[in-house]
Protein backbone atom coordinates (compact mmCIF):
# COMPACT_ATOMS: atom_id res chain seq x y z
CA UNK A 1 0.00 0.00 0.00
CA UNK A 2 2.82 2.38 0.84
CA UNK A 3 4.36 1.88 -2.62
CA UNK A 4 1.13 2.88 -4.39
CA UNK A 5 0.73 5.87 -2.11
CA UNK A 6 4.33 6.96 -2.87
CA UNK A 7 3.95 6.49 -6.62
CA UNK A 8 0.82 8.63 -6.65
CA UNK A 9 2.37 11.27 -4.36
CA UNK A 10 5.33 11.58 -6.77
CA UNK A 11 2.79 12.50 -9.43
CA UNK A 12 1.08 15.06 -7.21
CA UNK A 13 -1.91 12.86 -6.33
CA UNK A 14 -2.85 12.70 -2.66
CA UNK A 15 -4.79 9.53 -1.85
CA UNK A 16 -6.14 8.29 1.44
CA UNK A 17 -4.75 4.82 2.31
CA UNK A 18 -8.33 3.60 2.85
CA UNK A 19 -9.05 4.38 -0.80
CA UNK A 20 -6.12 2.22 -1.87
CA UNK A 21 -7.42 -0.66 0.24
CA UNK A 22 -10.84 -0.26 -1.37
CA UNK A 23 -9.25 -0.27 -4.86
CA UNK A 24 -7.41 -3.48 -4.04
CA UNK A 25 -10.61 -5.10 -2.79
CA UNK A 26 -12.57 -3.93 -5.83
CA UNK A 27 -10.09 -4.56 -8.64
CA UNK A 28 -8.14 -7.64 -7.51
CA UNK A 29 -10.94 -10.08 -8.49
CA UNK A 30 -11.19 -8.38 -11.90
CA UNK A 31 -7.43 -8.68 -12.45
CA UNK A 32 -7.51 -12.35 -11.44
CA UNK A 33 -10.33 -13.04 -13.91
CA UNK A 34 -8.51 -11.15 -16.67
CA UNK A 35 -5.26 -13.07 -16.08
CA UNK A 36 -6.83 -16.52 -15.78
CA UNK A 37 -6.94 -17.24 -19.55
CA UNK A 38 -3.19 -16.54 -19.78
CA UNK A 39 -2.30 -19.22 -17.24
CA UNK A 40 -1.24 -22.66 -18.35
CA UNK A 41 -3.28 -25.60 -17.17
CA UNK A 42 -1.47 -27.23 -14.27
CA UNK A 43 0.98 -29.63 -15.84
CA UNK A 44 1.59 -33.25 -14.99
CA UNK A 45 5.19 -32.69 -13.83
CA UNK A 46 5.46 -31.26 -10.33
CA UNK A 47 8.56 -29.92 -8.59
CA UNK A 48 8.04 -29.81 -4.82
CA UNK A 49 10.29 -28.14 -2.30
CA UNK A 50 10.39 -27.67 1.44
CA UNK A 51 12.17 -24.65 2.89
CA UNK A 52 11.88 -22.38 5.89
CA UNK A 53 11.31 -18.68 6.29
CA UNK A 54 10.87 -16.26 9.15
CA UNK A 55 7.31 -14.97 9.53
CA UNK A 56 6.75 -12.25 12.13
CA UNK A 57 10.00 -13.28 13.81
CA UNK A 58 9.08 -16.99 13.97
CA UNK A 59 10.58 -19.71 11.77
CA UNK A 60 8.00 -21.51 9.61
CA UNK A 61 8.31 -24.25 7.01
CA UNK A 62 6.99 -23.71 3.51
CA UNK A 63 5.95 -26.45 1.12
CA UNK A 64 5.67 -25.29 -2.46
CA UNK A 65 5.05 -26.91 -5.82
CA UNK A 66 5.54 -25.58 -9.34
CA UNK A 67 4.86 -27.35 -12.62
CA UNK A 68 6.99 -27.74 -15.73
CA UNK A 69 5.83 -24.28 -16.87
CA UNK A 70 7.18 -22.77 -13.59
CA UNK A 71 3.61 -21.95 -12.57
CA UNK A 72 2.96 -22.15 -8.83
CA UNK A 73 0.60 -25.03 -8.08
CA UNK A 74 0.24 -24.62 -4.33
CA UNK A 75 1.94 -23.26 -1.21
CA UNK A 76 1.49 -24.31 2.41
CA UNK A 77 3.07 -22.84 5.56
CA UNK A 78 3.51 -25.06 8.60
CA UNK A 79 4.96 -24.84 12.09
CA UNK A 80 6.91 -28.07 11.54
CA UNK A 81 8.28 -30.02 8.59
CA UNK A 82 6.50 -33.26 9.44
CA UNK A 83 4.40 -35.92 7.74
CA UNK A 84 1.11 -34.27 8.72
CA UNK A 85 2.15 -30.99 7.09
CA UNK A 86 3.45 -32.70 3.95
CA UNK A 87 0.27 -34.79 3.72
CA UNK A 88 -1.95 -31.70 4.11
CA UNK A 89 0.01 -29.90 1.41
CA UNK A 90 -0.21 -32.78 -1.06
CA UNK A 91 -3.86 -33.59 -0.35
CA UNK A 92 -4.84 -29.97 -0.98
CA UNK A 93 -2.74 -29.72 -4.16
CA UNK A 94 -4.07 -33.04 -5.49
CA UNK A 95 -7.68 -32.10 -4.74
CA UNK A 96 -7.32 -28.80 -6.56
CA UNK A 97 -5.13 -29.82 -9.48
CA UNK A 98 -5.35 -33.54 -10.15
CA UNK A 99 -2.58 -36.10 -10.07
CA UNK A 100 0.89 -35.61 -11.56
CA UNK A 101 2.53 -38.34 -13.60
CA UNK A 102 5.97 -37.19 -12.46
CA UNK A 103 7.17 -35.60 -9.25
CA UNK A 104 10.51 -34.21 -8.18
CA UNK A 105 11.32 -33.63 -4.53
CA UNK A 106 14.32 -33.40 -2.31
CA UNK A 107 15.14 -36.28 0.02
CA UNK A 108 13.19 -34.92 3.01
CA UNK A 109 11.68 -37.93 4.79
CA UNK A 110 8.14 -36.48 5.10
CA UNK A 111 8.03 -35.72 1.37
CA UNK A 112 9.30 -39.17 0.44
CA UNK A 113 6.73 -40.95 2.58
CA UNK A 114 3.76 -38.85 1.52
CA UNK A 115 4.56 -39.09 -2.19
CA UNK A 116 4.86 -42.85 -1.82
CA UNK A 117 1.49 -43.02 0.00
CA UNK A 118 -0.57 -40.55 -2.04
CA UNK A 119 0.79 -40.83 -5.57
CA UNK A 120 2.62 -44.16 -5.81
CA UNK A 121 1.95 -44.37 -9.55
CA UNK A 122 3.90 -41.16 -10.27
CA UNK A 123 7.53 -41.37 -11.30
CA UNK A 124 9.42 -39.83 -8.38
CA UNK A 125 12.81 -38.19 -8.94
CA UNK A 126 14.97 -37.29 -5.94
CA UNK A 127 18.29 -36.87 -7.73
CA UNK A 128 20.35 -34.00 -6.37
CA UNK A 129 19.89 -30.69 -8.26
CA UNK A 130 16.87 -31.85 -10.28
CA UNK A 131 14.69 -29.69 -8.05
CA UNK A 132 16.71 -26.53 -8.79
CA UNK A 133 13.90 -25.18 -10.98
CA UNK A 134 11.84 -24.40 -7.88
CA UNK A 135 14.78 -23.05 -5.92
CA UNK A 136 15.34 -20.23 -8.42
CA UNK A 137 11.82 -18.89 -7.68
CA UNK A 138 12.46 -18.14 -4.02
Amino acid sequence: MGDVEELLAERGIDVDPVSIIRWVQRFTPLLIDAARPCRHAVGDRWFVDETYIKVAGVWRYVYRAVNQHDQVIDVYVSKRPNIAAARHFFETALAGHGRPTEGTTELAAPLLRVVEELIPEAAHDTEQYTNDRIEVHE
